[in-house]
């Protein structure tokens, strides 16, 4: 490249540049405008994420923290947990406005619908954690309680605000995570790069993967990992299916042009 083609390709890259540092203001005010206004409720939020376990306790549950200051940084991870969540749609507009130029338009058509498709499959794990894990999961760490028994010491939950905290943020992001299994494998199967036929041969080694991602990411109790496997595996079973219903229409429209 001589000097010249340099010089030539410096004020796009330049422009660029600009454009990616106002893109990047953007998502993070975004995020710190959420992360304000979830700290403003942090307590209301984290009441709310309490409702499992006040559900499964009953009404005389509650937590503890040991340190002054363990509730204040609970409630800070709680507003930058939540603003995360929220800032999502702007920040993956933002990345999506400064991607798009560069694409076709039907790139364009194909990446679009998967900027929906991430935080809403998010939101179904953590609706299932939110709804079916964790008050299973509490209700057997519940039972593990020993009280009213002759000779033996009471043994009480009584669980630390900030380890509750790190339960459900754990188990929401390995079941968001996961969730997110037919998004990428679709996209995936959309541009080509795998196919339904080879997602099926694999079956068996996904099922494996599956089964250590969930023993990884969960709790070492075997509800947890089994509450996260099944659905990833459902998942994998739905993403080839969604692939052949993407490849099916491929070769019509080839057909189609074909017959033209």
């Amino acid at each position: 490249m001589t000097d010249a083609d340099i010089e030539a390709t410096k004020a796009p890259l330049l422009e660029h540049l600009v454009e990616l540092r106002e893109r990047l203001i953007r998502a993070l005010l975004a995020f710190l405008v959420m992360f304000l206004v979830s700290f403003y409720f942090a307590k209301d939020i984290y009441n709310l994420l309490v409702v499992p376990y006040t559900h499964v306790a009953g009404p005389e549950a509650k937590l503890i923290y040991t340190a002054p200051q363990e509730y204040f940084f609970t409630q800070i991870k709680v507003a930058l947990f939540t603003a995360a969540f929220f800032s999502c749609p702007v920040v993956f507009s933002q990345i999506y406005a400064f991607v798009a130029p560069g694409l076709y338009k039907h790139e364009r058509a194909v990446f679009r619908p998967y900027l929906f498709a991430t935080p809403v499959f998010f939101l179904a794990g953590a609706l299932l954690v939110y709804f079916v894990v964790t008050p299973n999961l509490l209700r057997f760490f519940i039972g593990m309680q020993q009280a009213n028994e002759p000779g033996k010491a009471q043994i009480e939950l009584l669980p630390r605000v900030s380890e509750y905290l790190s339960l459900i943020m754990t188990l929401v992001l390995a079941f968001g995570a996961v969730f997110q299994l037919p998004v990428v494998l679709t996209l995936l199967g959309q541009v080509g790069i795998v196919s339904s036929q080879f997602l099926a041969e694999k079956r068996r080694y996904a099922i494996v993967l599956v089964f250590i991602v969930a023993a990884v990411l969960t709790p070492p109790d075997v509800f947890s990992q089994l509450a996260l496997a099944l659905p990833g595996m459902l998942l994998y079973e739905a993403s080839i299916l969604s692939i052949r219903m993407i490849e099916k229409k491929r070769a019509a429209a080839e057909a189609a042009a074909d017959g033209v």
